[in-house]
């Protein structure tokens, strides 16, 4: 594999450090004066088959500076909220470079597609390309820069959320841990402080809602389409389905998915010995164990974790620990750090990097894989020659995360290296899969909100219209939740949601993806080892195939009919079964 220098011989870019938030000097120097140059003269470029191979190559790598400077600007943002260097930098490139740059890569689509020229590997990366080309509009490319910066102000506002907590102030992501204390009055205590802390910034939330709400539909009428739904449908490049087959899979998820959960949840009272199960009732172990503390120091989740994957296949633990030799983990949870998880790609260094908040709950650890799913992709999918072709569909780039977190359950317990003993494995093997049961429908009934606030933009720069919309959706999603009392902490829960503010229906493909992991993991029950080969082999196809190509490279099928689902939670059900006779009766 060639290193970054190789690649950057003869350009004015110089490797940028894998450290994300160091090292600063050398992005600064970048500005649009030393890129503009550079994107002028693939312009230029007489377009024949002897040029194709150079053109391309030099696109690739233009794009990638571009990509490689946006991502570790905006990782610098979210480590430290307070850090305004960071926010001005970041500032500087969304007004400075970005701009300019979505209208010289806009260009170059042009040109490729008007040359009747196709690489080899790139016909379904033009077939993406078509529709973004069909999709620009340069009245757009400034309020898509102000889409992010209010992207931005949403970080910041969550980041800077904290409580105090024990004669401690916390962030609020460290209030998780609570939630599985085995007193009750514990977990209400810690839920109900966050709730609180998140409705003391309901009206800057709100305010900050419906001045994204409003930019996005003057983005989707500059586009000459009816709803932002429709415009966001084209720039998430969603060509093998369409809006109402998703309308049906909610409808397919509450018919099967949440009459299973229903029946989790009534074994989970039952268990608990309560009367009606409260929010915070939803992450305690009901068998009255411990919560599960998978280490005593950030330090020991990466570490084994690690051992986990060199279980699962040597050549991706290796992948790993560069990883951990480079410093491209930060794990843990602290003040001023934004919440949630992540994993992003620094293409002229070659390598991901993984944000998440851990706060030694069993959740860091499936967080941990899932992640490190989305970093092996990146790994296999570098070895592709162009920019373009490494654009992975986020469904699919969601069913190499999500499978990596099936694949390392076997190996939970301290025999293979990991975290727990064998009881203590088989319960973190029955809470992930009740989580991903959950999810399901919580999942759908957060995209269905999306779909109604788009498609009724009047009625949701409303928030009270918001509030009730949600809690009817909650309801409808999530039965057999006690929410007496808790009107107000109920209807404002969309407002913690990071998908509503920042990633407008982004989050479906969770449920797309989810589907195609536990076909995945249905393949590896058979043989282990024919499943990693072919999940190795269709992470290296990176965005070259459509998604049917790309689900049954993995040994799956790309669905979402009410008979895939119920397959897969038959699966999740049974295998629940079998642990909980070892948790019950040991």
């Amino acid at each position: 594999m060639e290193h970054a220098e190789q690649r950057n011989a003869g350009t004015q870019e110089e490797p940028v450090s894998p450290a994300p938030a160091r090292n600063r000097g050398k992005l600064t120097r970048y500005t649009w004066s030393d890129l503009e140059p550079r994107y002028r003269a693939l312009v230029d470029l007489p377009l024949t088959e002897a040029t194709l191979t150079p053109f391309m190559e030099g696109w690739s790598e233009l794009s990638s500076v571009v990509e490689e400077i946006n991502a570790r600007l905006y990782v610098g943002t979210l480590t430290d909220t307070e850090d305004e260097e960071a926010h001005r930098l970041y500032r500087d490139f969304l007004d400075q470079i970005l701009p300019e740059s979505m209208r010289a890569e806009q260009v170059l689509k042009e040109k490729l597609l008007s040359g009747g020229l196709a690489p080899p590997g790139m016909q379904e990366p033009l077939r993406r390309m078509r529709a973004e080309v069909a999709l620009f509009r340069a009245e757009n490319v400034p309020l898509l820069v102000e889409e992010e910066k209010l992207c931005n102000e949403y970080h910041q506002i969550l980041g800077e959320e904290t409580v105090q907590w024990e004669s401690r102030e916390i962030p609020v992501a460290q209030l998780q841990a609570s939630y599985q204390s085995t007193d009750r009055a514990t977990r209400e205590r810690s839920w109900r402080l966050a709730h609180e802390r998140l409705l003391q910034d309901k009206e800057a939330l709100d305010d900050l809602w419906i001045r994204m709400l409003d930019l996005r539909q003057r983005i989707a009428a500059n586009a000459g389409l009816e709803s932002y739904r429709a415009y966001r449908w084209r720039q998430l490049r969603r060509l093998d389905y369409c809006p109402e087959d998703m309308l049906a899979f909610h409808e397919a998820i509450h018919d099967i998915v949440v009459p299973a959960v229903a029946g989790r949840f009534r074994s989970r009272q039952d268990r608990l010995g309560v009367d009606a199960l409260r929010p915070w009732d939803l992450y305690v172990d009901p068998s009255g164990g411990d919560p599960l503390q998978p280490f005593e120091h950030v330090d020991e989740l990466p570490e084994r974790t690690a051992a986990i994957f060199r279980q699962i296949d040597p050549g991706l633990g290796e992948q790993f620990d560069v990883m951990r030799q480079e410093q491209l983990l930060d794990l843990d949870s602290r003040k001023n750090k934004a919440p949630g998880g992540f994993c992003i790609g620094f293409p002229i260094s070659r390598r991901p990097f993984i944000f998440m908040n851990a706060v030694d709950v069993h959740r860091d650890v499936e967080t941990l894989l899932h992640e490190g799913g989305h970093a092996f992709h990146f790994f296999a999918s570098d070895a592709l020659p162009f920019h373009q072709q490494k654009q992975i569909p986020m469904e699919f780039a969601e069913v190499a995360s999500m499978s990596m977190e099936y694949l390392g359950a076997p190996y939970l317990d301290r025999d293979h290296g990991g975290f727990y003993t064998v009881a203590d494995a088989a319960r973190a093997r029955v809470e992930h899969l009740d989580r991903t049961m959950l999810a399901w429908p919580r999942l759908a009934a957060i995209d269905a909100f999306q779909h109604w606030a788009y498609l009724n933009p009047e009625q949701a720069r409303d928030p009270v219209a918001c509030d009730e919309r949600w809690a009817d959706l909650w309801r409808r999603y999530v039965p057999l939740v006690d929410w007496s009392g808790l009107d107000r902490e109920l209807r404002a829960g969309w407002r913690n949601i990071l998908h509503i503010f920042v990633v407008p229906f982004y989050i479906i493909e969770y449920c797309l993806a989810e589907l195609g992991a536990v076909q995945v993991w249905r393949g590896a029950l058979d043989s282990p080892a024919a499943a990693i080969g072919r999940y190795k082999q269709a992470l290296a196809l990176g965005g070259t195939r459509d998604l049917r190509g790309l689900f049954a490279a993995a040994g799956a099928q790309f669905a979402f009919d009410a008979a895939t689902l119920g397959d897969g939670v038959e699966l999740m059900l049974h295998t629940i079964a079998s642990l909980e006779s070892q948790i019950y009766t040991s």
